[in-house]
């Protein structure tokens, strides 16, 4: 069937056939160019696929074995990371690695190389995948794992989707006690203070992560809410966690001029921005925005760009002031601005975006020329730094820019199916198929 679609950020929206695969084990479509779609969670168009056709992988959600000894689950791609997290948290085990959202794929998850708020301990989501099957469209069925194919396995970490269709997966889970977490949150005054909050928390605690206040300005710029925390070694009883709705799309952003800077004082200076015995469940420490259900409504029909960078940790400070210093200049602040660590770790994945140094995501409505020019010129310091742009999260950046924050790419691009392509891939690598 013929349908638009759009990604999470709702722009841009294109035409799309959608087949809906049941079956992991039937062979693929004969058609092209065709591109796997999971739960539509990324951003901009890696997960969109102009004039094309769009695989649609949430029914192929089937658990097929669990290792409650060793925490290791066999699950086919379309299955949510929710669902892992209902069906074993209650049993002990837990993703080793949580995006912002709980709502991707597993093969979302392992398209994009995910990553969570406890980087610098445990790398991205590639790091805890220990294999998984990959069909490609000349019938071939592949066992991909750091030992057999290992090639493939790391093309396809972080491959946006085009290396192939991913069937099943084995997954590596952690061991933890239960749902909730301990920590703190505390507010700092200045950029400047986020990187010694940071510095003095990596040793102790897994999971750190700063929300900016991207309208402060002068000595205040980039003052925001330093949270970190551990798993709770003890379990406490589970409680129903409320989802709120957005229920329908207004005419306009929400996220304007007039709502901006009194959003993020307020924010700021809430009383739950100090805590310093905090418990906190996982989906609202991990997922907060999962609780409220179509968020992205708030941004009007025309929808947002969101902009995630990583640049490296010499340069963090002065780049990621001079960034906010322009998005201060512009008016054209973000309501949800993070910032956080990337550590040495390194991705199994050839593609993969994260890489030592610290990464900023920010949110903008999309008001056409002025905010592509602003985005550029947040590129503009990317690219001088020696830093990259998360292709989960871009709808917009630039051929050249692609090519450099991703070197690997013409290497990438031998294992790229011929049969699959995205919107995304044509748009940074002019390929017309």
């Amino acid at each position: 069937m013929n349908r638009a679609g759009t990604s999470w950020g709702r722009w841009p929206r294109y035409e799309h056939r959608v087949i809906q695969l049941q079956d992991r084990f039937t062979a693929l479509p004969d058609t092209a160019p065709v591109l796997p779609f999971g739960n539509g969670r990324s951003y901009g168009d890696v997960c969109l696929n102009e004039g094309g056709t769009l695989l649609a992988t949430r029914s192929l959600d089937r658990f097929a074995s669990f290792d409650p000894a060793n925490g290791i689950v066999e699950c086919e791609s379309g299955v949510l990371l929710k669902e892992v997290i209902d069906r074993f948290l209650p049993l002990g085990w837990f993703p080793a690695v949580t995006p912002g959202t709980s709502l991707v794929t597993i093969g979302g998850a392992i398209a994009n190389d995910v990553h969570g708020k406890n980087h610098h301990r445990t790398g991205s989501f590639g790091n805890h995948v220990l294999e998984f099957t990959l069909q490609r469209s000349d019938g071939r069925l592949l066992r991909c794992s750091p030992h057999e194919n290992a090639d493939w396995f790391s093309a396809t970490i972080g491959g946006l989707g085009l290396t192939g269709l991913i069937g099943s997966v084995k997954l590596q889970l952690r061991r933890v006690p239960g749902p909730w977490l301990r920590g703190d949150s505390q507010r700092f005054p200045a950029l400047a203070d986020f990187f010694t909050l940071s510095a003095a928390s990596d040793q102790n605690y897994e999971y750190t992560v700063a929300w900016i206040d991207c309208s402060a300005s002068g000595k205040q710029l980039g003052r925001g809410v330093f949270m970190r925390a551990n798993h709770l070694p003890i379990a406490l009883a589970e409680t129903n966690q409320r989802k709120l709705l957005m229920p329908f799309t207004p005419p306009f952003s929400l996220a304007n001029r007039f709502t901006l800077k009194p959003f993020n004082a307020l924010y700021y200076h809430r009383p739950a921005a100090a805590q310093d015995d905090a418990i906190w469940h996982y989906s609202s420490f991990f997922c907060p925005l999962d609780g409220i259900l179509e968020w992205n409504r708030l941004y009007g029909p025309r929808g947002f760009f969101q902009y995630q960078c990583v640049v490296p940790a010499s340069a963090a400070p002065s780049a990621l002031q001079d960034m906010l210093s322009r998005i201060v200049r512009s008016g054209r602040g973000s309501l949800l601005v993070v910032l956080k660590n990337f550590g040495d770790i390194a991705s199994p994945g050839m593609m993969s975006f994260p890489r030592p140094g610290a990464t900023l995501a920010l949110d903008f409505p999309n008001r056409g020329a002025k905010t592509l020019q602003l985005l550029e010129s947040l590129d503009e310091i990317t690219r001088s730094v020696g830093g990259a742009v998360y292709p989960a999260k871009d709808a917009r950046m630039s051929a050249a820019s692609f090519r450099q924050y991703f070197p690997s790419w013409q290497d990438f691009s031998a294992f790229v199916d011929p049969r699959f392509s995205s919107s995304f891939w044509r748009r940074v690598t002019g390929n017309a198929t």
